[in-house]
């Protein structure tokens, strides 16, 4: 079973997520599986994917996310085990 890469750019401010997001899905072939409002003003976008085109996506998100705004976290899980995908929601 191959699994998928999963990609998190952790943002305050939605202007940052919008722009983040816009970046990551220029920049690879990635498919945007989740946007969670945290609260405080916090958005984390999730991206899944080949790990190659995650990692090129999450930098290129978070390059354009710290330009207009506030850049908090990012994160990429190499190689999700299934159970994540159901941890966070969403559907592999």
């Amino acid at each position: 079973m191959s699994r998928v890469a999963l990609g998190f750019v952790e943002t305050r401010g939605n202007t940052a997520a919008i722009q983040a997001i816009d970046a990551m899905l220029k920049t690879a072939n990635v498919e945007l599986v989740k946007r969670v409002e945290i609260g405080s003003a916090y958005v984390t976008a999730i991206v899944s994917g080949e790990v190659g085109a995650v990692r090129s996506s999450i930098e290129a998100g978070s390059d354009a996310a710290a330009k207009v705004g506030e850049l908090v976290s990012v994160n990429i899980i190499p190689s999700a085990h299934e159970e994540i995908f159901d941890l966070i929601g969403i559907e592999k």
